[in-house]
């Protein structure tokens, strides 16, 4: 253990002991975050317009404070655009987060410096919390690589703009800085596959020891470096040890990754957005994400039936139940208010309050009224997958919508490893399983409304050359697992597999 690893032990003991004490403090962490918020809040152009000076529990918040999205927040954005200060947040941003949203265009996401904290010390934290209960600190003398976007930022009213993982990187702290990979010219390339080969070049001769990011983008890393290196992961790099990822649901993407690495290894799921990070798994062999209580946000929890209701339910963290979905609302020291992330989240543990995403609101098929949501799908494919040893490497869902009762159906676009002997068995068994988990897309098979699902397969690198041809490969981007419409569906046919 050299010396960075050995003043990494006492830290990583010392913030995980704070993180198992504010576990019992979540309730009044949230109280007081509320409170600090109005009182900073109601001096604001924003706090102004809704009477955040007569809010004084959180009842009369909801009452003042309506549930809102980008679009409803864009001209309190468009003033701090155009230079203007104390408009969602006193002073102005340190940076803009800059997003692409699917109706929105280009967002803009506020971060303040009351609110990077948030960013960075949420990651560190998971990581600290991993070697105090593993034991393992080594992996902090090696390289590690954080697959992310560029790091270059324009200005927008003077204030830094730039992709979340870009501003991020600008605040590694400097111990951290010679482990780090890529090299900030490499992380600057814009075109993900000239970055890619590149980041393979920097990194194929290094002892790598920790690496993150989104899944299918680390997915084809891998691939690349197994290509040019002619070794599994595990050979190239001997001492990587821990592989850090969130963005999306990992259990599709896992069976494939260890496949690919050739050993077991120790997993960190996250849960950052550029709206905030929200979440981090803090015991690396439990599952379930621990809502970050004490970090600047105040979370609110509207029942995922509920939210495109004009007056839906909103509650505060002391009012959510076990097992339920809820969209997830958030109001946080970097001026969002009643904001609605647009993700779906449901807790497995009241004590400590620990979460599974289970989704985005806006990725669901309800062509009929069987409103099928992520976590379904999800759930449906692996099962099947794995009673039939077949390894998944991406896939999406669409509505296939016919003339005539019961020509209508569920189109599964699914990119295998390898092709299944009996294709139809297969969607016979996922049909089967998504018919257990959602009764009214049961009722709709049983009642000879739909039909059954079918599968569309993908030929290799499908969903990558898709995402190519839209010009979304790799950084922090996703292909959807559902939609409503067809879309998706109709890009993804010119790689359906003869």
């Amino acid at each position: 253990m050299n010396l960075k690893s050995l003043l990494a032990k006492p830290f990583a003991q010392l913030v995980h002991s704070g993180i198992q004490k504010g576990k019992l403090t979540a309730l009044e962490d949230q109280q007081a975050i509320f409170n600090s918020l109005i009182k900073k809040g109601k001096n604001t152009v924003f706090g102004k317009d809704h009477y955040l000076q007569n809010v004084s529990d959180y009842q009369d918040f909801t009452k003042a404070v309506p549930v809102r999205d980008y679009e409803l927040l864009k001209d309190y954005i468009q003033q701090i655009k155009e230079g203007r200060l104390n408009i969602l947040w006193p002073g102005k941003p340190i940076y803009f987060a800059k997003t692409s949203g699917t109706t929105s265009g280009v967002k803009y996401i506020p971060i303040t410096k009351d609110s990077i904290g948030n960013h960075i010390n949420t990651a560190r934290n998971a990581l600290l919390c991993y070697m105090a209960e593993s034991g393992n600190y080594a992996f902090a003398s090696g390289k590690m690589i954080f697959l992310s976007g560029s790091p270059e930022l324009e200005r927008i009213a003077n204030i830094p703009t730039g992709r979340l993982s870009g501003i991020v990187n600008h605040h590694i702290p400097s111990y951290l800085r010679a482990n780090q990979l890529p090299t900030f010219k490499t992380n600057c390339i814009e075109d993900w596959e000239t970055k890619l080969d590149k980041i393979v070049d920097e990194t194929l001769h290094q002892d790598m020891t920790l690496i993150s990011g989104i899944p299918p983008w680390m997915q084809m890393y891998f691939d690349r470096l197994i290509e040019k290196g002619g070794k599994k992961i595990a050979d190239l790099f001997p001492h990587f040890s821990i592989m850090v990822q969130g963005g999306v649901n990992f259990q599709p993407y896992k069976t494939k990754l260890f496949e690919t690495i050739g050993k077991p290894l120790d997993c960190i799921e996250l849960f950052p957005a550029s709206e905030g990070f929200f979440a981090f798994q803090d015991h690396y062999k439990e599952e379930g994400l621990l809502l970050n209580t004490n970090s600047g946000i105040f979370f609110e929890f509207i029942p995922a039936n509920e939210i495109f209701n004009e007056k839906p339910t909103r509650l505060s963290l002391k009012e959510v139940k076990l097992g339920e979905n809820y969209a997830l609302v958030i109001n946080s020291n970097a001026g969002l208010w009643g904001y609605n992330i647009g993700d779906t989240i449901k807790f497995i543990s009241l004590n400590p309050y620990k979460i599974l995403v289970t989704g985005r609101i806006k990725h669901f098929i309800s062509a009929f009224g069987e409103h099928v949501i992520g976590e379904e799908v999800e759930h449906a494919l692996m099962k099947a997958a794995t009673e039939m040893n077949t390894k998944i490497i991406e896939f999406t869902v669409a509505p296939n919508i016919a003339q005539g009762k019961g020509q209508s159906f569920h189109e599964w676009f699914i990119e295998f490893e390898n092709l299944p002997e009996n294709v139809v068995m297969l969607a016979e068994r996922i049909d089967n399983n998504l018919r257990a988990k959602n009764v009214y897309y049961d009722d709709l098979i049983s009642g000879n409304i739909l039909q059954k699902l079918k599968i569309r397969p993908i030929r290799k690198n499908g969903f990558i050359d898709y995402m190519k041809s839209i010009g979304k490969l790799g950084g922090q981007n996703k292909v959807p697992r559902l939609s409503n419409n067809r879309d998706i569906a109709e890009g993804l046919g010119a790689f359906v597999q003869q």
